[in-house]
């Protein structure tokens, strides 16, 4: 079975840092994947953060995060993380890992928009994110 475990979530001050990661067991990267993680608050519509190409390591952003947020990724390790600076309020969220499969543009809205397995990859269980 693939799964992908996110862990790294907390409750932070304004202006802090956190760093997500999350691990896949199940699942090897292929080089036209596109992982990413996308967040949900209560009430609020899904929204992609940040999408990283597995195959060429080219990143992408929110507008909302961009310059405070960085994805990368460990081939060796099967990880990706999401690295949190200068958090807002407006951050506070559960924060999910997603895998989205095949050979398509990867961008955050690409993990925004998907469906999930069986269709088109997967996401975990999320972590938490809180900021005050």
């Amino acid at each position: 079975d693939v799964q992908l475990v996110e862990s790294g979530g907390g409750s932070v001050q304004t202006g802090g840092s956190l760093r997500l990661s999350c691990v896949a067991s199940g699942y090897t990267y292929s080089p036209s994947d596109c992982m990413g993680w996308f967040r949900q608050a209560p009430g609020k519509e899904r929204e992609g953060v940040a999408a990283i190409y597995t195959g060429g390591g080219s990143t992408y952003y929110a507008d909302s995060v961009k310059g405070r947020f960085t994805i990368s990724q460990d081939n060796a390790k099967n990880t990706v993380y999401l690295q949190m600076n200068s958090l807002k309020p407006e951050d506070t969220a559960m924060y999910y890992c997603a895998a989205r499969l095949g050979n398509v543009p990867c961008s955050v809205a690409t993990i925004a928009t998907m469906k999930g397995y069986p269709i088109d990859g997967y996401w975990g269980q999320g972590t938490q994110v809180t900021v005050s």
